[in-house]
């Protein structure tokens, strides 16, 4: 038995803020039964709350905010007629399904990318038979984590790629969408989502004999089968296992279930108490991909206890009678299948919620002596929140705790029986829903009274670390979340100024020692991933502006190059924007009018009204361009933005083909070209910029350190204020967010509807500084539209402000160019998420 009641170490888990809604007539809004929350890889939040409105009618609402901006919430009447009693996010972070009491099935899809715009088109419906459980199925894409090969160079080694069949293949073997719900009847429903928008729905019973399931939960194997667990809710009575196998006979949906199996709870076979715990009230598998262990609670009024629980393959003894018969020789042996306790607590109080983790920790080398280790990793811990306001971390085997969290202001002992402690006037507030963050630093709760409340967990997992260890597990989890495409805000909760220029450091030796084709495919996503953490140190603010100009130089890049066109379709050799690249970086003339004339410039034309329209893209080329030759004298000043692009060839020489580019689409329409203002009429201001530009890139194009500008550049590029207005430029959009603002030991209070007035550090004062004032006219930061003080159109904007991710916003031009005529090149479009994951990164929300 583990006590965990046991001290923990302090300081391992505190409260990051709490959001709550604006006080109301308890008549006109309640917290859900039950109350169904989900935290996804993109790290939205969605939960649910009931409206009720004057005539008593309640109304299924869904809430979906980002937890770097909790009061911007967004509120969807789910038109469920029954309470909510599942919600699932898919492994994209970008679809949610909802299932609710009367058997109806929910599928929300983000619009246009859109965090606030959600819409449900496809669903299924079990009628009259309340969901009791809920799950995508697998796509089988299963990423492990080698915490022992944490120090390995390649990311080969520390996440490598599980062999996992999907649930149901296509074709090719693609995997296909759909969901899988278990009924309170004993029914397994399964969806299929076909390509063409069609959905196939089946629904078996998971036995012959039916009967009621108060509890259920839904894991995956690796051959591609699916394990459901149910329970009738009593202690008492078996908790049953069933293989579920899914396929598609002649266009319909066929279900094939077998009974695996089954298991007692322990404390059910224990004579003393027997009786103690008469309800089973969670039933969960430890993760979805891991059907072989699950965790139990058992509850009475006052108090529970917990199990764990492992299936296990074991030799089956053959009697000597039928060894001399046919003797057993090695792997003959026959086995079976058995349920194996792991390990299991002691009384504790009243269980509420539990909440697993989603990091696939591979666990080959972890087993129940890893819990007296001195290391712990996030994902080895689980949250059991309690009755009486307290959060528990524990070792998801071993069950010992390994923090602990109180909501009250002055916790009580620990050790202190739950019998003698004084009971209070009400019901104590406590967690009814918790979800883990995917990398397992942060926690989310929802308690009774509907306010939601994040908390950050230490990567240590309650052993107090050094500071060159602690850094170590960051790193590791950021580089997961670089390979995945995961959001990592939750990483952020825990980096300290002093830790940013090290982790940024660590971070950029690591993403060097990768493969080209993986720094390539990565570029974009370490570029936001640095921005991110240089917003935390005001040693490093200046930076961020960097980080956000070559992230937004780089998808200005790839949107234009994806709109040049071969002459003919059926040209076997590169891309257009290949050849120009090619080309540009071999001819190394200043004059730009001698590097267009090797360039096809049939490739180049477009529509006229699609070359006006892209005029502010290719105004802000021209102005960051002149801006960073009037800034070569003063390169010296490390706190000048764009610092970094001076001695950055593979930019600069990124600069100079867009040059070229425009000044052949100049010869197609005037009018597009970028507008200086020059004190000589006759001055060519382009070949001026481009000259002086190519001398630069000059300097720095090899590899190798990088080679200083002769004093004739420097004097020419002095010179260019008294030859051009040099524009100011707009860095970063206004900077609203949360994780830059939080401080250790200071939780926020927060209001949901209300946008707080946040306290500044001195990282935020500089980064407000670099910034957009809120009171200026605004500006559309990425199709660099001026938008006037008070805009009449909704824009959109990104969830992590400046210098995270970039959306899709010249999507209109490129559609419409396409359709004139298809492109060969399928570049990026101005989307720093990288190309590895299936999760497409950040979301925008339209305000």
């Amino acid at each position: 038995m583990c006590d965990l009641r046991r001290p923990a170490a302090g300081g391992m888990m505190d409260l990051a803020y709490v959001c709550e809604w604006e006080k109301w007539s308890k008549s006109t809004h309640c917290p859900s039964v039950p109350l169904a929350c989900a935290w996804s890889c993109r790290n939205l939040i969605a939960f649910t709350m009931d409206l009720r409105s004057d005539d008593q009618d309640l109304t299924r609402m869904i809430h979906i905010l980002d937890t770097e901006h909790p009061w911007d919430l967004h509120s969807i009447p789910s038109d469920h007629r029954e309470a909510i009693t599942c919600l699932e996010w898919d492994q994209s972070g970008s679809r949610l399904l909802s299932a609710d009491a009367d058997g109806q099935i929910k599928c929300w899809s983000m619009a246009d990318h859109l965090a606030n715009s959600w819409e449900s088109s496809v669903g299924s419906l079990v009628e009259g038979d309340p969901i009791v459980a809920l799950s995508w199925l697998h796509n089988g894409v299963k990423l492990a984590l080698h915490v022992e090969k944490s120090g390995a160079s390649s990311f080969g080694e520390k996440f490598s790629r599980v062999k996992f069949s999907p649930s149901l293949t296509l074709f090719g073997g693609k995997p296909m969408e759909g969901w899988i719900a278990v009924t309170v009847s004993g029914l397994v429903t399964v969806s299929l989502l076909k390509p063409s928008g069609q959905v196939l729905t089946s629904t078996e019973s998971l036995c012959r004999l039916r009967g009621r399931v108060a509890l259920a939960d839904i894991a995956f194997t690796g051959g591609g089968n699916i394990v459901v667990a149910t329970a009738d809710g009593s202690s008492a009575s078996p908790v049953q296992f069933y293989k579920v196998c899914v396929s598609v006979v002649s266009e319909k949906c066929r279900i094939d279930t077998e009974i695996l199996p089954s298991l007692f709870m322990r404390c059910t076979t224990d004579l003393n108490r027997k009786d103690k715990f008469p309800a089973i009230t969670h039933l969960k598998f430890l993760a979805r991909d891991m059907s072989e262990q699950v965790l139990l609670c058992a509850s009475s009024q006052t108090s529970s206890i917990v199990e764990c629980w492992s299936l296990r393959k074991e030799g089956l003894p053959v009697n000597n009678i039928f060894q001399q018969i046919s003797p057993v020789v090695g792997d003959k042996q026959p086995t079976i299948l058995k349920w194996r306790i792991l390990s299991a607590t002691n009384d504790l109080d009243r269980v509420s919620a539990v909440a697993l983790p989603k990091l696939p920790i591979s666990l080959t080398n972890t087993d129940l002596k890893v819990a007296s280790d001195t290391q712990f990793y996030p994902g080895l811990g689980l949250a059991l929140a309690f009755h009486d306001g307290s959060v528990h971390i524990v070792h998801r085997l071993s069950l010992q705790t390994m923090a602990v969290f109180y909501s009250s202001a002055t916790p009580r002992p620990v050790d202190e029986p739950a019998i003698k402690r004084p009971r209070t006037a009400g019901p104590a507030v406590h967690f009814k829903a918790m979800q883990l963050s995917w990398t397992s630093l942060a926690l989310v709760g929802i308690d009774n009274q509907g306010k939601l409340s994040v908390l950050r967990l230490s990567p240590s997992m309650g052993h107090p670390l050094e500071v060159g260890l602690a850094l170590r597990h960051l790193l590791f989890l950021l580089e997961y979340c670089m390979v995945t495409g995961y959001d990592w805000w939750d990483i952020l909760l825990h980096v300290q100024p002093s830790m940013v220029q090290s982790l940024v450091e660590k971070l950029h030796e690591e993403y060097t020692r990768q493969t080209a084709a993986l720094q390539q495919v990565l570029s974009t996503r370490i570029l936001a991933m640095k921005a991110s953490l240089c917003k935390l140190s005001p040693c490093t603010v200046t930076r961020v502006c960097d980080y956000h100009t070559k992230l937004f130089l780089i998808a200005i890049s790839s949107t234009l190059k994806s709109l040049l066109r071969p002459h003919f379709l059926n040209t076997p050799d590169k891309s257009p924007g290949d050849r120009l690249t090619e080309i540009c970086a071999k001819i190394t003339d200043v004059d730009i009018d001698k590097v267009m004339i090797n360039l096809k410039t049939e490739e180049f034309v477009l529509d006229m009204n699609t070359l006006q329209a892209l005029q502010q893209l290719l105004q802000w080329v021209g102005d960051f361009v002149l801006y960073l030759l009037a800034s070569l004298p003063n390169q010296g000043s490390l706190l000048r933005p764009g610092h970094s692009f001076l001695r950055d060839g593979t930019s600069l020489g990124m600069l100079r083909e867009l040059m070229v580019v425009i000044r052949i689409w100049g010869l197609l329409k005037p009018s597009c070209l970028p507008v200086y203002t020059a004190t000589s009429d006759t001055q060519d201001s382009m070949s001026l910029l481009f000259r002086l530009l190519t001398k630069l890139w000059i300097c720095c194009r090899d590899e190798g350190p990088a080679s200083e500008p002769d004093e004739a550049l420097v004097d020419e590029c002095c010179l260019l204020p008294s030859q051009l207005l040099i524009p100011s430029l707009d860095w970063l959009p206004a900077s609203d967010g949360l994780v830059s603002r939080l401080q250790p030991k200071q939780p926020l209070r927060l209001q949901f509807g209300r946008a707080p007035t946040l306290p500044g550090s001195a990282a935020t004062l500089q980064l407000d500084g670099l910034a957009r004032a809120p009171g200026q006219p605004k500006i559309d930061h990425l199709r660099r539209l001026h938008l006037g003080a008070c805009p009449t159109e909704e824009c959109k904007a990104c969830t992590r402000g400046p210098a995270f991710r970039l959306r899709q916003a010249l999507l209109p031009i490129r559609l419409r160019s396409r359709s004139e005529r298809p492109s060969r090149h399928r570049g990026p479009l101005l989307c720093a998420d990288g190309l590895l994951s299936a999760a497409p990164g950040r979301a925008a929300r339209v305000g």
